[in-house]
C-alpha cells in the first residue's frame, strides 16, 4: 500500500510542477504577446514617419527644381506634364 501512496506522491509532484510550468509559459506567452503589439505599433509609427519624409523629400525635389536647381529639374517637369494631362482629363470630362 505505501509504494502507491509514494506513487501518487510522485505523480501529485509531478502533476504540480506541470501545472507550474503551464502557468509559467502563459505568462511568458503573454509578456511576448505584448512584445509584439508594442513592435507592431512601432514598427507603424515608422512606416507613417517614413511616408511623410518620402512626401516632404518629393515636395523639397520639386520646390529646389522650380528655384532653378538643375538636380531634378527632369522629374518636375514630367510631375508637371502629368499635372496637365489630369487637368485636361478633367476638363474634357465636364466638358462632355
Amino acid at each position: 500500500m505505501s509504494e502507491i501512496a509514494e506513487i501518487i506522491d510522485t505523480l501529485e509532484n509531478k502533476i504540480q510542477k506541470l501545472f507550474k510550468r503551464i502557468n509559467d509559459l502563459e505568462e511568458k506567452n503573454q509578456v511576448l504577446q505584448q512584445e509584439i503589439k508594442i513592435s507592431v505599433q512601432s514598427h507603424q509609427n515608422q512606416t507613417l514617419t517614413y511616408e511623410s519624409l518620402k512626401k516632404d523629400f518629393e515636395s523639397l525635389k520639386m520646390t529646389n527644381s522650380l528655384l532653378g536647381s538643375e538636380d531634378y529639374k527632369r522629374e518636375t517637369k514630367l510631375k508637371i506634364n502629368s499635372l496637365i494631362r489630369e487637368i485636361d482629363y478633367c476638363i474634357a470630362q465636364l466638358a462632355d
